[in-house]
């Protein structure tokens, strides 16, 4: 039995001298994907002050993982599979959900331009419109206009509030939207005329990426799952067709190497594919 453990031991010393080898290295991947990940909470509006501290701890759940898969499963190739997509997990999660709330927020640009156009049209004076705007949009997009109202209302410039807006939304019609009050705010021209032109363009764009997800959404489906298609197919084989044969894909090198490799082939081709669908205009 010990005989048995003494090499998984070495090699777990001689990973963990490694990884103190570069700690350096490992310290500075780190700081870049927490900086990346607060970058994408803070646009979520979700508190990132404890984000090193759940970094550290998945950290040390993919390493219990793949630990777990290679000594009780004897399974190391396939346990730092798992492990790589267990590493890029929260990265996409978080990604996919600041992409969504990105779309809601270009969804209601363009009716917030309307409501802003109208309201100015009524004799209201830029900042009463934009707190109309923070009241009586819906949530993604009023958040964006509440802290614009609120840190007016405190003091700080508009001008400042809508550079601070764009820079944190990254959108290029919420772009444009500040231009055009910033324009109006220092020539002084007809800015509901303005964000009227601005709005329908939007709106037509929106009409333009709706039509290309519409025509693309059977593709994606297929992607999907195509994705799912092998991980089924193993199911099958080693509950119903071949269990013997099928159980030797995790129990020897070679099988560790194809099942390992067809995960992350599998992985990549889904992603390749949902990037080929995206719509960019």
């Amino acid at each position: 039995m010990l005989a048995e453990l003494f090499g998984p031991m070495l090699t777990g010393l001689a990973i963990a001298a490694a990884v103190w080898a570069g700690s350096g290295q490992l310290k500075q991947g780190i700081d870049l994907v927490e900086r990346d990940l607060r970058d994408k909470l803070r646009r979520l509006r979700v508190d990132a002050r404890n984000l090193r501290r759940w970094l550290a701890m998945w950290l040390v759940f993919v390493v219990s993982v793949f630990f777990s898969l290679w000594l009780m499963l004897d399974t190391a190739l396939l346990g730092v599979a798992v492990a790589l997509l267990l590493v890029c997990l929260p990265w996409y999660l978080v990604r996919r959900m600041a992409e969504k709330r990105q779309m809601q927020i270009e969804d209601q640009l363009a009716d917030a331009m309307v409501s802003l156009s109208s309201a100015i049209r009524a004799g209201l004076s830029l900042a009463q419109a934009m707190e109309i705007l923070a009241q009586q949009t819906p949530v993604p997009i009023c958040q964006e206009f509440q802290q614009m109202v609120g840190e007016y209302q405190l003091g700080k410039p508009m001008q400042r509030c809508l550079a601070e807006t764009r820079e944190r939304l990254r959108s290029e019609n919420f772009a444009l939207f500040a231009a055009a009050m910033e324009a109006s705010r220092e020539s002084g021209g007809r800015l509901n005329e303005t964000v009227d032109r601005i709005a329908h363009s939007v709106r037509e764009l929106q009409r333009l990426e709706r039509k290309i997800l519409s025509e693309t959404a059977q593709a994606r489906a297929s992607a999907f799952y195509m994705a799912l298609a092998p991980v089924a197919v193993l199911a099958v084989y080693y509950f119903v067709i071949d269990p013997d044969n099928t159980a030797r894909l995790f129990t020897t090198v070679w099988g560790q190497i194809l099942l390992s490799a067809a995960l992350v082939l599998n992985v990549v081709a889904y992603l390749w594919a949902r990037a080929i669908l995206a719509s960019d205009i």
